[in-house]
């Protein structure tokens, strides 16, 4: 069974910083791609993230750069992603996702957690 646990999230003003973590596990971790991608009030469903299998490639959301950083450690399985200078607009429910070998899809979907940027 494909899983992938998010946690990390919760209130935070904005200017804070907060990281999400992602527990992956019952695949081939190392073999796949990792995303993060969010759900928001104002622009929907959103990619955010995104490393590949090695971890020697990301890209990212423009209205992100600079500041979230997507980064994985294969020997735990585990997908990060680190935010800082948050804004409200960020608020939303963030998925970790799993990348297809082909890169032509997100195939498993973490349950999302909250993140919510507020004063």
């Amino acid at each position: 069974q494909v899983q992938l646990v998010e946690s990390g999230g919760g209130l935070v003003q904005p200017g804070g910083s907060l990281r999400l973590s992602c527990a992956a596990s019952g695949f081939t971790f190392m073999s796949h791609a990792m995303s993060w991608i969010r759900q928001t009030p104002k622009k929907g469903l959103e990619w955010v993230a995104d490393i590949n299998s090695r971890a020697d490639d990301t890209s990212y959301l423009d209205s992100v750069k600079g500041r979230f950083t997507i980064s994985r450690d294969n020997a735990k399985t585990m997908v990060y992603l680190d935010m800082s200078s948050l804004k409200p607009e960020d608020t939303g429910v963030y998925y970790c996702t799993r990348c297809q070998v082909d890169g032509f899809a997100y195939d498993y979907w973490g349950q999302g957690i909250q993140v919510t940027v507020s004063s």
